[in-house]
């Protein structure tokens, strides 16, 4: 099949759809058509399933909070998590950009939908070894992602009418090249199996990032990390292969830092898995002891989350088998245990607000019964020893010494006994630090011991690396247009999305003040909706 197009969009997922929409928006009139490699029920990409979190800078909410903050200040904190290297000018660029544009071009369009977000900003990324987000920014939207799926797919199905078209299950192979510019595509329709070429006056890479494709995330592992774990689970999506990566790359284009990753360090196999490996990634407890394979706990430096994650990621992958334990009772999970994603957060998914609320205030345990129920990787036991015993039957081999363990767990049980002016414990100041936001406050316990019999029973669960976002990808400039080596542009192709790095390759540098990814779909989306529209 041979047809042609005057705006390609390659890729269903927000940023391919949020491009979509805005162009109809500012009153584009050229042909768009829009292909994805899945079936149509996918349209709107991992987006649907996500949680929704995004950060921004300066909005009513934080204002309302008591929070000042400004571009400039969010610009220092980038930095200091990004660590640029000197030839980052692309990256650093967009950086900027996002700080400053983020609120009105991402936050203010969002509201302009209807849609709303939590009251509550949350703060994520606080930094470790060198600071990070300064102030909370983390905004969630009430709905999730799914939600702004939903409104966005529906809006641009209402206006598509004939100028939009859908072109499912249709995979890019390659890209057709002429004079140096890019005028289309050929593939394949993986439902009949019948090749296709469509050429374009104009074409859209939004495939996403590397994430699905773990032979090609082992390549580009990052080398300070050790070696790639032999098994990781995954948080993306097999479509996320970054096979449009390589394309690029053989026509001439810049695809920088692939080795800079968003990955998860407390992932779960999927009890509903839909395909090989899929993951889900936990929102770790921050009262228990996280522990290697032996029962030890990991150190010298205790992992805590809320802090960098990308430490974290970095830890886990150190250790001697890629898995690792969190210990913890009945009590701290139910207070402090949460799955990222929408599925797992039904009442936020469905806008039951009173709901949400309730359960949250009285610490129901629903998700620690269902993920208990559903998931091998969640253990409990009424003492230590019969614990170990578990741990050790689900990995097949006596990997846990029940007597280091007991040793470890009752040393900081004995720490947190002493009282808080003998308080002695990296983990315990941070819980204390933690506690004096009230949006942690209310998901974090106060001085709990593990082996308090009140709080029972025990839990353990099994956790392992996934892979999720790539920070790098194609270079492109502020306009979205895909640079060549020499740094000119490569006429007629452009990328947006987590295929472009989130902007310029790479913006977030070496690692993300965390909820940068969808609103960073959205932002350069809109920055290429208005470049296609000037």
């Amino acid at each position: 099949m041979t047809d042609k197009t005057d705006i390609l969009i390659i890729g269903g997922g927000i940023a391919g759809v949020t491009l979509a929409l805005d162009l109809l928006d500012r009153g584009e009139t050229r042909q768009i058509t829009l292909l994805d490699a899945q079936g149509e029920d996918a349209l709107g990409g991992l987006a649907k399933s996500a949680f929704g979190g995004m950060m921004f800078v300066n909005t009513p909410l934080q204002r309302k909070s008591g929070i000042r903050d400004s571009p400039d200040r969010a610009w220092a904190d980038w930095q200091n998590f990004a660590d640029f290297g000197p030839d980052d000018n692309w990256p650093r660029a967009w950086g900027r950009y996002y700080v400053d544009q983020v609120t009105p071009q991402v936050h203010d369009w969002i509201r302009a939908q209807g849609i709303k977000f939590l009251p509550a900003v949350q703060w994520v990324e606080r930094g470790l070894f060198q600071p990070g987000n300064s102030l909370p920014r983390y905004h969630v939207l009430f709905g999730t992602a799914h939600h702004l799926m939903t409104v966005l797919i529906d809006r641009l199905r209402a206006q598509a009418g004939q100028q939009v078209r859908f072109r499912f299950h249709h995979r890019v192979e390659s890209l057709i090249t002429e004079n140096n510019g890019v005028i289309g595509v050929t593939g394949r329709n993986n439902a009949t199996g019948e090749a296709f070429t469509l050429t374009a006056t104009t074409t859209v890479i939004a495939t996403g990032g590397i994430g699905g494709n773990h032979a090609k995330v082992r390549d580009h592992w990052p080398k300070d990390w050790g070696k790639a774990p032999p098994r990781m689970l995954n948080g993306s999506h097999p479509s996320a292969d970054g096979h449009l990566h390589d394309q690029v790359t053989q026509l001439g284009g810049r695809v920088t830092h692939l080795d800079k990753m968003w990955n998860y360090a407390a992932g779960i196999a999927h009890p509903q898995a839909t395909f090989d490996n899929q993951g889900l990634s936990l929102v770790p407890t921050r009262s228990s002891l996280w522990l290697d394979h032996t029962g030890r706990r990991i150190g010298p430096l205790p992992l805590v989350t809320g802090f960098d994650t990308h430490y974290l990621c970095k830890q886990v992958a150190r250790q001697d088998q890629p898995w690792t334990w969190q210990v913890m009772n009945w009590k701290i999970a139910r207070r402090e245990l949460a799955i990222s994603g929408a599925a797992h957060n039904p009442d936020l998914r469905d806008r039951k607000m009173i709901r949400f609320l309730a359960k949250l205030l009285l610490k129901d345990d629903g998700l620690v019964r269902q993920m208990v129920a559903e998931s091998p990787d969640f253990i409990t036991a009424e003492n230590l020893p019969e614990l170990a015993q578990k741990m050790n039957q689900l990995t097949d081999a006596p990997h846990v010494d029940p007597d280091l363990m007991t040793r470890q767990i009752s040393a900081y049980d004995q720490n947190l006994a002493r009282g808080e002016k003998l308080h002695n414990d990296d983990q315990i100041r941070r819980l204390h630090h933690l506690r004096q936001w009230t949006g942690d406050r209310l998901r974090t316990c106060r001085d709990q011991q593990i082996l308090d019999p009140k709080a029972g029973p025990l839990l353990a669960i099994r956790t392992q690396l996934i892979t999720r976002k790539t920070l790098g990808g194609i270079q492109t400039n502020l306009d979205c247009a895909v640079l060549d080596a020499a740094g000119d542009a490569i006429p007629r192709l452009y990328a947006i999305g987590e295929a472009a790095g989130f902007g310029g390759g790479g913006a977030s540098g070496k690692k993300s003040l965390e909820g940068t990814f969808l609103a960073g779909c959205i932002l350069t989306a809109r920055r290429l909706a208005e470049v296609l529209t000037e």
